[in-house]
């Protein structure tokens, strides 16, 4: 299942063909995001922000499955492409660049080469070229398990009109019985209208199990070669941005490579590769990678400090106005600003120190003195290191 927010800047280029290549994909529209607070079972709604047109934006979620299908059909519509069905099995290269690939052809089963000026690798995830080419290496923190949850059985729509995809984040390994742990320690914590549904659901589901992977952006200096996806960058799920800045991604290099004089050219695709990494940063990727990892290390909150700054950030949403116009901005890619994303987090950060007192009795004020200074150290400490994260193997 995918999800892909609102798409910003980069929408009028993009939305005919992706609209195009997700019919039969059973879309959903996706209005915003919902948060419930366990502690105190209260909610709050964070709507996608009002267009041009003053109608509230929507996304779109979609089987990702069906989505890939629907873009290699929109592509062999295209009379310069060429398409050949068949597994990758090794990059070719020598004296440093990569100068195709070695594949499996599906129909015949015969090994083959493929030679080409460019190569670029979006083999997702669990990427197995990537590790030749990007200076940095996935991390897994967490793992999600997922299963369809039934609505409503009466409905005469779609069969997956009414089926909810759930996903459950864990932190760290897997349990040994993971549908007596969704029963048992997951179903008591959630909404209690969505209980029933869940608990009967996963009786009859499927479940499964995807990890969570961290991958922060590196220069590939190789030449001949490009990679673009989950291959090349990923942040947590929580967030649903790794198709946003995918497709966000795809933009800027189309825009790079109608400006290059052949895909020859080494020089000028280097130029290409450059001004790629720092737009990219500039306009979408760093907003979405900062906040995906900030907001589930809020939100699965393992210490105190975290559940302070949970409860701040869980309450400033409540707040309403530019509290919740600002964040759903940056969520939905629609307005990702760097600046922006820093200023509400440090807010969050100050809201939480607002919280450390006033929760305190009288006699115990001096406490929160200390409480704010080891909250504030986290958050700094979360923040800069996903800061460095990005910055790091980049210096232009």
């Amino acid at each position: 299942m995918e999800l892909d927010d609102p798409l910003g800047p980069s929408a009028p280029p993009l939305l005919g063909y992706v609209f195009d290549a997700i019919q039969g994909a059973d879309v959903q529209a996706v209005h915003g995001y919902i948060v419930h607070d366990g502690e105190t079972g209260q909610e709050v709604q964070i709507p996608y922000p009002e267009g041009a047109d003053g109608k509230v934006q929507c996304g779109q979620a979609f089987h990702h499955g069906r989505f890939i299908s629907g873009l290699r059909k929109k592509a062999q519509t295209h009379s310069t492409v060429c398409y050949i069905e068949g597994t990758a099995l090794r990059l070719i290269e020598e004296d440093g660049k990569v100068l195709g690939i070695e594949y499996r052809e599906k129909q015949s089963g015969e090994v083959k080469e493929l030679r080409t000026p460019l190569t670029i690798i979006a083999d997702g995830c669990f990427s197995k070229f990537r590790k030749s080419l990007i200076k940095t290496s996935v991390s897994i923190h967490s793992h999600f398990m997922g299963f369809l949850m039934q609505v409503s059985a009466s409905t005469s729509r779609d069969a997956c009109s009414w089926e909810t995809r759930v996903l459950v984040d864990v932190r760290g390994n897997l349990p040994r019985d993971p549908k007596n742990y969704l029963l048992h320690e997951v179903a008591p914590n959630l909404p209690e209208h969505l209980r029933e549904a869940f608990c009967k659901s996963l009786q009859s589901s499927h479940l499964r199990c995807m990890p969570a992977s961290f991958l922060p952006p590196s220069p590939v200096d190789k030449a001949g070669v490009l990679v673009l996806g989950d291959a090349y960058n990923m942040r947590h799920p929580l967030t649903g941005g790794g198709m946003s800045v995918a497709l966000n991604d795809v933009h800027i290099w189309h825009e790079l490579m109608l400006g290059l004089p052949n895909l020859t050219n080494e020089k000028a695709l280097q130029r290409a590769k450059r001004q790629f990494y720092q737009r990219r940063r500039k306009s979408h990727s760093f907003v979405v990678n900062v906040l995906a990892q900030a907001l589930y290390e809020l939100f699965a909150a393992n210490d105190d400090p975290l559940r302070h700054l949970r409860r701040a950030c869980f309450h400033y949403f409540r707040l309403g106005g530019k509290c919740v116009s600002g964040p759903v901005g940056l969520l939905s890619v629609l307005t990702p600003k760097p600046a922006t994303l820093i200023g509400h987090f440090c807010a969050v950060a100050l809201y939480a120190v607002y919280f450390a007192f006033k929760l305190e009795p009288w006699y115990a004020k001096p406490r929160a003195f200390i409480t704010s200074a080891v909250v504030l150290h986290r958050a700094s400490s979360i923040l800069l290191s996903l800061i460095w994260s990005e910055l790091k193997y980049f210096h232009e």
